[in-house]
């Protein structure tokens, strides 16, 4: 039985033990006793652990909820010794009936973070100082590409006692739905989450610029699942504390406006414009009901 435990952040412990057996039960024994059960296996697993058939790949349960469990594999029958044959005619039968032999099942686990927003964006655009700008995580920051191997978790809090979930997802790029860049391996936590955090740059490479960067971004979102093409999102231009940024930053805004699009500014670096980018967020995981 697989149980979903908050306290457990990794599937590191399943990598190392890959093979688990229940407890045997007991024969039965002399003046008409019954054999006894074997003790129930749990193996504790994150919440967020989705499990799939190893042979088909089909998904077989969503263990998202804390506590939730699921049976992996059932017990095997016990067999029925010859008292249970006997009549009154025939107190000692020579009859029995063998047990029958539990599951054997090979499952696939991978572990998909509960977050209420997700930070996506090309590499070094600045989505790890993002999440350690506003919220309590501290993941790895420097200034080179795929900085973030994992992806990170961090609580917003806002004013009013509110608060929501926010990941760091590791940055994307072309193929990153085939698994370049370890892409497929990362969208797959987006799937939980019900916005996204665009965050946008302006770098020096001439073939690249805030909207074809967000063109590519979204096609891969779009052919990983077509989910997430349509999830809400909110945009923002990062290290708008750059001059070079905030020169280009009304060029980029009117861009975008074009396209049905508002652009927020922001600076990790400095927490300019962060306020309001999660207002922003709050609004879309909040929308007022219709």
């Amino acid at each position: 039985m697989l149980e979903a435990d908050p306290q457990i952040g990794t599937l590191l412990d399943l990598k190392y033990q890959q093979r688990y057996q229940a407890e045997h039960g007991e024969h039965g024994m002399g003046k008409d006793m019954d054999g006894r059960c074997g003790a129930t296996l749990v193996i504790k697993v994150p919440q967020g652990t989705l499990v799939r058939d190893d042979r088909s790949g089909e998904a077989v349960v969503d263990l998202a909820g804390a506590g939730q469990r699921w049976v992996a594999a059932r017990a095997g029958r016990g067999g029925r010794g010859n008292r249970r044959f006997a009549t009154s005619v025939n107190r000692a039968p020579r009859q029995s009936e063998p047990g029958q032999p539990g599951e054997d099942r090979t499952l696939h686990l991978e572990l998909r973070l509960l977050a209420d927003a997700g930070i996506v964006g090309y590499p070094n655009v600045g989505k790890s100082s993002f999440i350690a700008r506003v919220s309590g995580a501290r993941p790895k920051i420097a200034d080179y590409p795929f900085t973030t191997l994992v992806p990170n978790l961090g609580v917003v809090g806002l004013p009013g006692e509110r608060s929501f979930v926010v990941a760091d997802v590791p940055g994307l790029i072309e193929g990153a739905h085939r698994g370049v860049g370890l892409g497929d391996r990362f969208l797959r936590h987006l799937g939980r989450t019900r916005v996204l955090l665009h965050l946008l740059s302006v770098v020096e490479d001439p073939g690249r610029d805030p909207s074809s960067d967000y063109d590519r971004v979204r096609a891969e979102l779009q052919l990983f699942d077509p989910e997430l093409g349509r999830r809400p999102e909110v945009v923002a231009l990062n290290k708008v504390d750059l001059p070079e940024v905030r020169e280009r930053l009304d060029d980029i805004r009117r861009e975008f406006a074009g396209r049905g699009i508002a652009v927020l500014a922001a600076s990790a670096a400095t927490g300019e414009g962060t306020r309001d980018v999660l207002e922003a967020l709050w609004r879309a995981l909040h929308p007022p009901a219709t």
